[in-house]
């Protein structure tokens, strides 16, 4: 009878799991993802429509603060630090609130997201910053609640927000100019000794011309002042496939001195293993 009871039951929690109905959420969510200039913008956010109903001032109350969607956090990512109205907000993860009024709305970049709406207690210490926009009224009546970005420019672009008939958008701007100089002072400046180091690696990992991993690896070396252990590692094994075992043993015992000081002792092991099996011949 036991075992009856027991078998029933796992045909009654099998039955369960089957039985699971999916259906459509009322508010879908939706992931927006945009490129503006060399800084990465992620949006993601939960979509109520209106269904018959007055949005704003009924369902949105004018004046309150809004969870601008539906269930959890709408979030805002900037991957760089961008400057809104004059102020700069650091790159990072924001929920977004709105404060809904008839000729503008007031713009929040909150920084707890884990909120299920509007947070249980409102901090001002987690306002990164507020923006006020002038709404704009729309000639058509926008039934699902939508967010986008917008007006595309290296520089900057618009944060936009739709529903019913009511249109506000705030104006981001974001680093292009800086990063891009950077970006090309470094490629005009050449490799770096990391550049150097990394292409010694593949061509010693890859079974390549260790010839020129060698000149590599050297060259990477030269650029560093505080020579890396790994950097003399690599460098030991090149010389070892080469066929230096002399060269390669001196090289380890550089790159042995400089792990014992930082105390990894993985690369002391390894460079004491080498240097006994380099020895033997």
């Amino acid at each position: 009878m036991k075992k009856i009871i027991i078998v029933f039951a796992i045909i009654i929690a099998n039955f369960t799991i089957e039985a699971q109905v999916k259906t459509p959420q009322s508010s879908p969510k939706s992931t927006i993802m945009q490129a503006v200039g060399l800084t990465d913008v992620e949006i993601n956010y939960s979509r109520p429509s209106a269904r018959g109903r007055a949005v704003f001032g009924n369902l949105i109350p004018f004046g309150k603060v809004w969870r601008t969607g539906a269930n959890e956090n709408t979030t805002v990512s900037f991957s760089d630090d961008v400057v809104i109205d004059g102020k700069t907000l650091k790159k990072g993860k924001y929920s977004l609130y709105t404060i809904p009024k008839i000729e503008s709305w007031e713009i929040i970049f909150y920084k707890t997201t884990d909120n299920w709406g509007n947070p249980e207690e409102w901090k001002e210490e987690n306002v990164a910053l507020r923006a006020t926009v002038k709404t704009e009224t729309l000639n058509r009546s926008v039934e699902t609640f939508t967010i986008g970005v917008s007006g595309l420019d290296n520089n900057f672009a618009f944060l936009e927000m739709y529903w019913e008939n009511s249109y506000a958008a705030v104006k981001f701007e974001v680093p292009t100019q800086q990063k891009a100089t950077a970006n090309i002072e470094k490629a005009l400046a050449g490799p770096t000794a990391a550049d150097y180091f990394s292409a010694a690696q593949f061509l010693f990992q890859s079974n390549g011309d260790n010839a020129k991993a060698l000149v590599y690896v050297n060259k990477a070396l030269d650029m560093s002042n505080d020579k890396p252990f790994w950097y003399n590692r690599l460098k030991s094994l090149i010389q070892a496939k080469l066929g230096d075992k002399k060269g390669a043993i001196e090289t380890a015992k550089l790159s042995l001195a400089a792990a014992e000081i930082a105390k990894n002792q993985d690369y002391v092991k390894m460079n004491k293993d080498s240097i006994a099996e380099w020895s033997k011949n």
